[in-house]
């Protein structure tokens, strides 16, 4: 019999303005939720047309961005190039040094693209290792229904009820899932002992936790699971007017020292130094930097 994780804290995450006319609702890497290793970041973004994230570097992290709805391209300064459409994920390792743009292509019906944005720390030994990217479709990931069809499981990377995703995208090891629980319906997820996890409420109200440890949560909130307990335990009451949704994640904490300055993320005060050196001289991994410009973010250059 699996032991439920009990709810640390649970937080609302506001909306900021980010990028070229972005708004994103940031829960980690603020000062409600920091230190939360192995994760840097999470954004919940809205990008309408014209707006986006142009040419930025990175250095020592993992981004995994997943589209909710809409379509972004991305392009980098050693000629990668992709698209990913609703439903997909990019898996970005930076490591010694990327600079890319990321760009919503205009919807025709001028809603904005929206999706999940979280950075992921890299290993000490990996900070430095080279860049790669790998992209996983919609059509690719597992899903299982569980609760009698009343909770619907994308598994995006880790295990759920005996189901496997497809493989494993980063180099930290993470679980991933993207939850919809229809009212009157429960979901026991059972999760790695020790593992960090956390759920971002994307849709309507979840109730988390059992006995008298519940706690219901809203739209827009992170909440934040104690280590101990080998399970998360989510449901929608019956009499709910809509569906429950999450986006649950775990991950393996690494025992490290994180210095982060914006896109730079190392191990010490010098690493960060180094990797502005870096990027200013167009040096040790950014090279291809120098009179870079990305094709897709011309449009915002001024």
């Amino acid at each position: 019999m699996t032991a439920p994780r009990a709810i640390h804290k649970a937080f609302l995450a506001k909306e900021q303005s980010e990028g070229v006319g972005a708004r994103v609702r940031r829960s980690i890497g603020t000062a409600s939720l920091r230190n939360f290793s192995p994760f840097l970041m999470l954004d919940h973004f809205s990008v309408s047309p014209g707006a986006g994230f142009p040419d930025h570097p990175h250095r020592g992290q993992e981004t995994v961005t997943y589209m909710l709805s809409g379509v972004a391209d991305h392009e980098d300064f050693a000629g990668n190039q992709g698209t990913i459409e609703e439903g997909d994920l990019q898996f970005m390792t930076a490591g010694r040094g990327i600079v890319h743009s990321e760009m919503p292509r205009p919807n025709k019906d001028g809603k904005p693209a929206i999706g999940m944005q979280l950075w992921v720390d890299l290993p000490e030994k990996l900070k430095l290792c080279e860049p790669r990217y790998r992209d996983l479709r919609a059509k690719e990931i597992p899903t299982i229904n569980v609760d009698n069809d009343k909770v619907n499981i994308k598994i995006i990377s880790g295990q759920s009820h005996g189901t496997d995703s497809v493989k494993d995208l980063a180099y930290t090891p993470v679980w991933m899932f993207d939850i919809t629980i229809k009212p009157g319906g429960k979901l026991n997820q059972e999760l790695p002992a020790g593992w960090n996890a956390f759920a971002y409420t994307l849709e309507g109200s979840t109730t988390f936790g059992a006995g008298e440890e519940q706690t219901t949560v809203g739209q827009y909130h992170n909440v934040v699971f104690e280590q101990k307990g080998d399970s998360i335990v989510a449901e929608v009451a019956k009499d709910a007017e809509e569906e429950g949704r999450i986006f649950l994640v775990a991950g393996q904490p690494l025992d490290q020292k994180v210095v982060q300055y914006g896109p730079f993320v190392l191990n010490s005060q010098e690493g960060v130094y180094q990797a502005m050196m870096d990027f200013q001289t167009n040096s040790n991994g950014f090279e291809r930097a120098k009179g870079w410009r990305s094709e897709i973010g011309k449009s915002m250059a001024h």
